[in-house]
Order: structure tokens, then sequence, then C-alpha cells
């Protein structure tokens, strides 16, 4: 997919920011175009390229009307069952996280916000926690049009 400068973006494992221009840059002789992306959410600014076979996993922020289905996802979607073992538990986790995908996402989110509760997170669960949430938080902000604030209490309200 192509796009231009304004363009709200996903990038996997970072969260949600804005397109705020396009840069090409010479390497190995070759010319090769790269997104500049800030993320407001994480406070970072990228540099993603832009050619599709490099498998960025680089999205469009959902639309303003699928916000609503994502929170019906995370209000009612069954917790889903995890492997005993820590280990293939965290890899299944941040593969899940590693798609892109919101709903998936919202799937790892939930189960460690809903596991914290009953259950103290091992260090690496803390982290992933902690980046579902930017992820998450950050790309309802932005198709939503609110605030930081506005966004996070919107999501956890979900949980309740």
């Amino acid at each position: 997919m192509d796009f231009k400068t304004g363009d709200f973006v996903v990038f996997p494992l970072h969260g949600a920011g804005v397109i705020s221009g396009i840069k090409e840059c010479e390497s190995d002789g070759e010319t090769k175009k790269y997104y500049l992306i800030d993320l407001p959410y994480a406070n970072l600014h990228l540099m993603v390229p832009a050619n599709p076979s490099a498998g960025t996993g680089l999205r469009p922020v959902i639309s303003r009307s699928e916000v609503e289905k994502v929170l019906n996802f995370l209000r009612n979607s069954e917790v889903m069952p995890q492997d005993p073992n820590w280990n293939k538990r965290q890899r299944d986790l941040l593969e899940m996280m590693k798609s892109g995908d919101i709903y998936r996402t919202v799937a790892v989110y939930k189960y460690l916000a809903l596991r914290e509760r009953t259950k103290a997170l091992s260090s690496g669960e803390k982290k992933m926690l902690s980046s579902s949430k930017k992820i998450l938080f950050s790309e309802i902000q932005l198709a939503s049009g609110i605030t930081k604030e506005e966004a996070e209490i919107l999501v956890t309200g979900c949980l309740d």
C-alpha cells in the first residue's frame, strides 16, 4: 500500500502514528523511499521502508466506524486459553502482536490485563502488556480523534 504525508498508520509492536514525510535515501547505490512516522503516544519518530516487500506490516489505522467493533470485541470476546509453559505462551503472544492485526492485539491486551488482576505477571508479560496497551490505545486515539487520556479510559472501561 502506498501512503502519503498525513496518513494515519499502525506500525506493529510500536503503535499508531502519522506519516510526517517521505524521504528518499541512497543505500548501496540504490535510492530507496522511506516513510517518516511520528508516534505521538510513544513519543517516537521512525523511518520505515516504503517498499511493501520489506515486510514492515505497516497498515492504515482502523476507521472510526471500526472502533466500536474493536471495543465490542474487547468487551465480549472470551479470554483465549494459553499454554501453561510460560516460554511458549510468551512466543505465542508476541507472534499475535507482531501480526499487526488489531483484534489479535486486543486479545493479547485482554488476556494480560485480566491475568494481572489475579496473578503477578513476569517481567516479559509486563513489558508485553505495556506494549499492547500502547498499540491499542494509540490506534483508538487516532481513529476516534480523541485525547490519549480519553482513549485510555474508553479502552480500560471495557474490562470492568
